[in-house]
């Protein structure tokens, strides 16, 4: 199947398409076409011209998808929202499932395609306010801490062998550092594999905020 992959829970804006051989085995995962652009502040803008790109780089329409996957979080209020939108806006009017899987399981999976044996993995990236959103996987691709938010003297380094992530942030621990640093659409797309092998039906797309928006309603405010 041609699955369309979104994230934008981190400063990166990463769309791509990937075609998904309907078993498990990450070989059956092969990436089309790929756009990755780091801007935090331009996530609406990009994301849609980034996607159409892919598809006409595959030679590829709308119609030839037959799934999408997006991150859902965690990450800020703002830029998660774009992706989980126009994922969801691109399903409805595809008529096609769109599976919403947890950004930290998606870079976990770009590690272990690297580097299966290299041990339980801490990976961490930019909650902003000092702190970061951080989720703990075993081996074998277990996660088995959070998702969840802290500072980051708050997060231990051990049971882990190693960190990925923002690289601002994986300095922060006393771990070997692995350099995948935002969700791939090969690794979304592993995230989400037992339910596109399964054809399972996608449950309602929930952000993974962790924490309420910095933005507040006028109305809501202290006076």
């Amino acid at each position: 199947m041609l699955v369309l992959a979104v994230d934008t829970s981190t400063p990166a804006v990463t769309s791509g398409l990937v075609r998904h051989g309907g078993e498990g085995d990450p070989a059956h995962i092969t990436t089309v076409a790929v756009r990755l652009t780091d801007n935090p502040r331009a996530h609406a803008e990009i994301l849609t011209p980034q996607i159409l790109e892919c598809l006409d780089e595959a030679g590829c329409t709308p119609a030839d998808l037959d799934a999408i996957v997006v991150g859902v979080g965690p990450g800020p209020f703002t830029g998660l929202r774009v992706g989980m939108v126009t994922a969801a806006a691109f399903g409805d009017a595809l008529g096609i499932p769109v599976h919403g899987v947890c950004s930290l399981d998606a870079i976990a999976e770009d590690v272990r395609s690297e580097a299966p044996d290299g041990g339980d993995l801490l990976v961490v990236t930019d909650a902003r306010r000092r702190e970061v959103y951080f989720a703990r996987y075993d081996g074998t691709r277990g996660r088995v801490e959070g998702p969840d938010v802290r500072k980051p003297a708050e997060v231990p380094s051990a049971p882990s062998h190693r960190v990925a992530g923002s690289s601002q942030h994986t300095a922060l621990f006393d771990l070997p550092a692995v350099p995948v640093y935002s969700p791939s659409p090969a690794g979304l797309v592993a995230a989400a594999s037992a339910d596109l092998c399964a054809r399972t039906l996608p449950e309602p797309l929930i952000p993974l905020y962790l924490r309420r928006p910095d933005a507040v309603a006028t109305a809501d405010r202290r006076t």
